[in-house]
């Protein structure tokens, strides 16, 4: 049966800017100071009282968490579960603080990758990434140590990348993440460039600013609002496409997975519409998968599932 899908084109899509990732930035600059004054034991006891705080005194986030935990979990939802999804998400930035440092000795890490991702990475061919915010982006960091000459670049909006790298040489912790700057003449050039050179780059395709298409498709029984460019990049720069997700698993742990959701190297412009389409519903149902997997994982604190009235709205049978 043929699936709808509609593409929608919106106004400025900021309200994610504002709260999720400043909550991001101030937990990391608080994590780093307790962490090299107090130590890792200290920080951990911590985080319960910012999840605490996060409870009692984040409305909006309080309200997000509970729409989501309760489509995922599928029962009603309590302030314990609450509270267990905000000491996961601090738990991630905590942790956030001794991954960035290339300090993974205190961690158990699985990786899960496919024998065809394994390859790639081998060959030095470049792998093209996409994850959500869905666990921990920096945990991937993990699996560049494991080749020599392996760097991980993240894609990201260019004033979270001037803040986070600001906040990070601001208290002197480990080397800075390698970021491309998204939505700049030169990103995609500069993302080949890197592909050319073997690295592991990654997007984060749950999020989008400014007027970028969205694809409507359902996440969780209702429909969500998706942003199409890392696909189209991808679409472009006719490359395979891999799904990554980096799941916090419990205290010191963590899951890697990376599985191919796409191959763009060989579809014609005629069926780039299609091909995009298709990657767009896998990588859905991957992210989906996922957050049944670990549910508290999820860290879109936000309206994910926004209204989508008086918007442009296209239809596309597929």
């Amino acid at each position: 049966m043929a699936r709808l899908l509609r593409t929608v084109q919106q106004s400025p899509d900021s309200g994610w800017l504002s709260r999720p990732e400043r909550g991001s930035r101030f937990l990391l600059r608080l994590m780093i100071w307790i962490s090299k004054k107090m130590g890792r034991p200290v920080g951990r006891v911590v985080l319960h009282f910012i999840a605490c705080y996060f409870l009692l005194f984040a409305p909006s986030a309080r309200v997000a968490s509970r729409v989501y935990l309760t489509r995922v979990l599928g029962r009603r939802v309590g302030g314990r579960d609450v509270y267990r999804h905000f000491l996961t998400f601090a738990t991630t930035i905590h942790d956030r603080v001794y991954l960035l440092s290339n300090d993974d000795s205190l961690f158990t890490i699985q990786s899960h990758l496919s024998k065809d991702v394994e390859q790639a990475i081998t060959d030095m061919r470049g792998v093209l990434l996409v994850g959500a915010h869905l666990g921990s982006f920096e945990v991937l960091r993990s699996v560049g140590q494991q080749y020599p000459g392996m760097s991980v670049v993240m894609v990201m909006y260019e004033e979270n990348a001037k803040k986070l790298n600001t906040t990070l040489a601001g208290m002197k912790i480990g080397e800075q993440p390698n970021v491309i700057p998204l939505g700049r003449w030169d990103t995609m050039l500069r993302v080949q460039e890197q592909l050319e050179l073997g690295a592991l780059v990654g997007f984060l395709g749950d999020r989008s600013v400014g007027s970028e298409k969205k694809r409507i498709i359902p996440f969780l029984g209702e429909s969500a609002a998706w942003p199409s460019g890392t696909f189209r990049i991808a679409a472009l720069l006719k490359r395979p496409l891999y799904f990554m997700a980096g799941l916090y698993t419990g205290p010191g742990q963590y899951e890697i997975f990376i599985k191919q959701i796409a191959d763009f190297s060989l579809v014609e412009k005629s069926a780039r519409d299609k091909a995009i389409q298709d990657a767009m519903l896998k990588y859905v149902e991957e992210v989906e998968k996922y957050c049944h997997m670990a549910p508290y994982n999820w860290f879109n604190f936000y309206d994910f599932w926004e209204k989508l009235s008086n918007i442009e709205v296209r239809e596309d049978h597929l």
